[in-house]
């Protein structure tokens, strides 16, 4: 069989088809290979396989068919050389860091991520001698300044959790390379069907599986996607020997959930736009957190950079923790959990879960206050969503 180049292919093909090779059996649906260990036909096969002489497959840890098409159509997705598919979205900025990391060496990270990503910074690549500069995600004279000789790579989340503030890729890929130094974007929010930061210039894009593309929230994943050298040499390494592998299963699950990512992030785009435009217009909401609407403080530029405002909307509330507990227990169809980029409705309050671990001052300094609350918007009918909110608020 001719060998396809899937860059000669829309997003939407890729997303179908990219990875898959058959097995003798001709199947149409990807295959899962549940096994641990190969065979090999030799002991020179087995030797040849280990030395790295000779390609294949050794051991589940870090080969396996069906991690691997996950891997190659994530990777054409994202228009990247390679992926490697890991255990979580945080094994994901782990092995990075691991990888890429050594005692010494500094990180320049946007306040504005995932409360466990800056306590992994923060509090365990600490312990190893790796010290990390918080700064502003949009105040790029602070990026520039933060740069040390010793600094590694940039690390950003764009669009922010859980306040979607835009941060300019290609800018600070030209900030990070004219510094000599790596910009490496989780794109959990966008995922590639709505954002691609390698052709912003971007050196690596971290994923969390486990949110948009599954879809469904049903398995635990991540992904770092880049150029093949970068990955096969320093992060490559780190999944063969630290083992922080992805399941068979999961990368299957999150085949199937790649097959519909165009289709779901439109979906959910276009319901999120239209919950934050109604939110807007609510006396009880103080103010509206989504790239997709013109009072958004970077939303041409999230127009620019963004196919479309994507599905989360985040939303002030006066009262503080108590206002927003009381409206998120009010809720009736809502689901009330911290995960995000399921097909079902999901709100949480992030000063007490996501950034729950965070100091009171770095939460401030995050902008997340008590009366912030978070929805990733689900595919349910937009007016009953409305309706649960509203319902909920008196």
């Amino acid at each position: 069989m001719t060998e396809i180049n899937w860059n000669e292919y829309a997003i939407e093909t890729q997303a179908v088809r990219a990875g898959q090779r058959r097995t003798p059996e001709q199947e149409h649906s990807d295959p899962i290979f549940a096994t641990s260990s190969y065979i090999f036909r030799s002991a020179a096969e087995a030797a040849a396989r280990f030395s790295g002489k000779e390609p294949g497959n050794i051991y589940s840890r870090f080969t396996n068919p069906t991690v691997r098409a996950f891997e190659e159509r994530l990777a054409a997705l994202e228009g990247g050389e390679r992926c490697i598919a890991v255990a979580s979205g945080m094994a994901a900025i782990a092995s990075t860091a691991f990888g890429l990391l050594k005692a010494g060496d500094h990180v320049v990270c946007s306040r504005g991520v995932f409360g466990n990503t800056v306590l992994l910074f923060q509090n365990f690549l600490g312990k190893f001698g790796v010290e990390t500069s918080f700064v502003d995600l949009t105040d790029y004279s602070a990026w520039e300044a933060a740069i040390r000789p010793e600094t590694r790579f940039l690390f950003v989340e764009t669009p922010s959790n859980p306040l979607t503030e835009i941060a300019d890729i290609r800018r600070l890929a030209e900030l990070a390379h004219g510094q000599g130094t790596l910009l490496v974007v989780d794109n959990v929010f966008c995922t590639p069907a709505l954002q691609k930061p390698l052709e912003l210039g971007a050196d690596l894009v971290i994923h969390s599986a486990t949110k948009y593309l599954d879809g469904q929230g049903r398995c635990v994943g991540g992904a770092i996607v880049g150029p093949h050298e970068l990955l096969e040499k320093q992060i490559y390494p780190f999944l063969r020997t630290g083992g922080p592998a992805m399941s068979p299963f999961n990368a299957w699950v999150f085949l199937k959930g790649l097959e519909t990512l165009g289709l779901r992030m439109r979906a959910h785009s276009e319901n999120a736009r239209g919950l934050a435009e109604w939110l807007e217009r609510q006396s009880w909401v103080k103010r509206v957190h989504y790239p997709g609407l013109p009072s958004h403080p970077q939303h041409d530029l999230a127009q620019r950079q963004q196919k479309t405002g994507g599905g989360i909307v985040s939303f002030e509330v006066e009262g503080g923790r108590e206002a927003a507990w009381k409206l998120i227990d009010a809720t009736r169809l809502l689901s009330i959990t911290a995960n995000l980029g399921d097909v079902k409705t999901t709100i949480t309050h992030p000063a007490t879960t996501t950034h729950g671990r965070l100091t009171e001052a770095e939460r401030a300094a995050a902008g997340i206050g008590e009366g912030l609350i978070r929805i990733a918007v689900g595919l349910e009918n937009l007016e009953d969503i409305k309706g649960d909110l509203l319902r909920a608020f008196a």
